[in-house]
C-alpha cells in the first residue's frame, strides 16, 4: 500500500513504501540523499547500500521511483521523517537531462517569464510554482462553496456565439460551418437569461478577448467568474453579496493557507467586512489633493489613482478594497440600468491597486432595454440578440451581477507582479504554446 509524504510522520518505526518523482539527489559523506516529490510534497531518503545507489546511475530528476523503507524521525527532513533502510524500484527511468532545475527557485523577473513559460510542464513542478495553483484551486473552492451556500445554481453557457455580447470590436471571429461565429467574451446575455429561469446563477469558465494589450494586466484567455441574482431590491444588494464574497474567500485563504502564502512572500491581508465607498469624483479630488496631479479631465479612473486610493484606504480605513461608485453613463454597456445625475447604477471593486470586478444592477425593463440598445448600435433583432431580448419580454425580475477574472484575483491575492503568473498555460497577444 502506498504511503504519501504528508502522513510518513504517522508511520515512524514501521516500513512503508512511497511513490513519486525523484525530485533531488546529493551525496553528503559517503551517503546518498534523494528527495521524492508525490502530490502533497517531499519524502527525504537515505541510501547506504551500494547496489541501491547504483540504480540511479544515469538517472535524472523526474524518474519515477518506488521506494520502501524503515520511516524515522528526523526533525530536519521534510515532514520530520525520512526513509532508511531503503530499496527502489524504477518505475520508468528518465536518462535526458531537464532543461530546467526545478528543485531551485524559478525566477519571475520580466525578463525570464518567457523561459518560465516556455517550460511550464516541467517548472510546475517546482513546489513553490506549484502552490500558486494548489492556492488558485482553493479559491475556487471556496468561490464555489459560498455560492451554493447562498442558493446559487451552476450553469455552462456557449463560448461559440453569433455575436459579441460586450457590443466591442475585440472579438475572435471563425468561420462556423459556413456563418461567421465569435468566441464569447463574456457570457453575460446567457447568465440574464437564466436569471429568468433560477434566480440566482454562476459560471466558472474561459472567456476571449482579442486585446492588441502586451500588459501586465492583459491576457486573451481568461478564467471569469460571473454572478447573476434576481428579485433584488436595488444595486446596494449587488455591491453588498460581491462585498460579502471576496470578504469570506480572501479571509478563509489567509487564515487556512497561512503558511503557503508566506512562503510565495504574499503581503498581510488588510481587509474589513464593509469595504469604503467613494464616487469616482471623490477619488479624482482625494488623489488630486493627495499628489498634486490634475485628473479634472478623467471620465474614469487611471491607473494610478486605483493603486492611490486602495492605499489611502488601506492607511486611513484598514482596508485594501474600495467601491468606486458614480461610473457615468458615458461608459456604461447598454444592459446597466441608468442611475441619477448621469451616472449609472454601477461600481468598480478595486483590490490592492488595480479594478478586480464591475457590479451593475441591470436594465430589466422590456421597453427601455430595447432603447438602450438601439441608442449603443445594438440590433435586438440580430441572431446573437434576438433570443436574449424575447427572455425581457416575456419577464424579467429586478437583477444584478458580476464578474471578475480568477487569474487577476489569484494574482493579486498572493501578490504576484503578472497576471499570467497565475495562470497555467497563458495566452497573450505573443503565446499560444504550450
Amino acid at each position: 500500500m502506498r504511503t504519501l509524504s504528508n502522513d510518513l510522520s504517522a508511520h515512524i518505526g514501521t516500513t512503508v513504501t512511497i511513490q513519486g518523482w525523484l525530485h533531488k539527489k546529493r551525496l553528503l559523506g559517503g551517503l546518498t540523499f534523494i528527495n521524492v516529490r508525490d502530490r502533497h510534497g517531499l519524502v527525504q531518503i537515505v541510501i547506504k547500500d551500494k547496489d541501491e545507489v547504483e540504480k540511479l546511475r544515469g538517472l535524472q530528476i523526474g524518474t519515477i521511483l518506488s521506494v520502501e523503507g524503515l520511516v524515522i524521525e528526523e526533525p530536519r527532513a521534510p515532514g520530520g521523517a525520512e526513509l532508511h533502510d531503503a530499496k527502489l524500484s524504477v518505475e520508468v527511468p528518465v536518462t535526458e537531462e531537464p532543461p530546467i532545475e526545478i528543485d531551485k527557485p524559478l525566477s519571475h523577473k520580466s525578463e525570464n517569464l518567457d523561459t518560465l513559460f516556455d517550460y511550464r510542464q516541467l517548472g510546475l513542478r517546482n513546489l513553490q510554482e506549484a502552490k500558486i495553483f494548489k492556492i488558485r484551486s482553493e479559491l475556487l473552492r471556496y468561490i464555489r462553496s459560498f455560492l451554493y451556500d447562498n442558493e446559487f445554481v451552476e450553469i455552462n453557457t456557449p463560448k461559440l456565439v453569433a455575436g459579441a455580447a460586450e457590443g466591442g470590436a475585440e472579438v475572435f471571429k471563425l468561420d462556423y460551418f459556413g456563418k461567421e461565429a465569435t468566441l464569447a467574451q463574456s457570457p453575460q446575455l446567457y447568465k440574464q437569461m437564466m436569471v429568468g429561469v433560477f434566480e440566482r446563477v454562476f459560471e466558472i469558465a474561459p472567456a476571449f478577448r482579442a486585446e492588441l494589450s502586451a500588459t501586465t494586466r492583459h491576457v486573451s484567455e481568461v478564467t471569469m467568474l460571473d454572478v447573476e441574482m434576481g428579485f433584488i431590491d436595488g444595486h446596494n444588494d449587488v455591491m453588498n453579496f460581491l462585498q460579502d464574497l471576496v470578504y469570506t474567500i480572501l479571509t478563509r485563504l489567509y487564515a487556512e493557507h497561512g503558511d503557503a502564502l508566506k512562503s510565495l512572500q504574499a503581503p498581510e491581508l488588510t481587509l474589513t467586512p464593509e469595504f469604503p465607498h467613494w464616487t469616482m469624483a471623490e477619488i479624482h479630488e482625494l488623489y488630486q489633493k493627495g499628489t498634486g496631479t490634475d485628473v479634472s479631465k478623467e471620465i474614469d479612473l487611471t491607473p494610478d489613482e486605483e493603486k492611490w486610493i486602495c492605499e489611502y484606504a488601506k492607511k486611513k480605513h484598514g482596508c485594501e478594497a474600495v467601491f468606486a461608485t458614480g461610473l457615468p453613463q458615458s461608459k456604461m454597456k447598454f444592459y446597466h440600468m441608468k442611475g441619477e445625475n448621469d451616472t449609472a447604477r454601477s461600481a468598480d471593486l478595486l483590490f490592492r491597486g488595480i479594478e478586480i470586478s464591475t457590479v451593475p444592477q441591470r436594465e430589466h425593463r422590456y421597453e427601455q432595454l430595447v432603447e438602450q440598445m438601439k441608442a449603443a448600435g445594438v440590433d435586438p433583432e440580430a441572431p446573437g440578440f434576438a433570443a436574449y431580448v424575447s427572455a425581457f419580454k416575456h419577464g424579467m425580475p429586478a437583477h444584478g451581477g458580476f464578474g471578475f477574472g480568477i487569474d487577476r484575483l489569484t494574482e493579486k491575492a498572493i501578490g504576484l507582479a503578472n497576471v499570467k503568473e497565475a495562470i497555467l498555460f497563458p495566452r497573450d497577444i505573443n503565446r499560444l504554446t504550450p
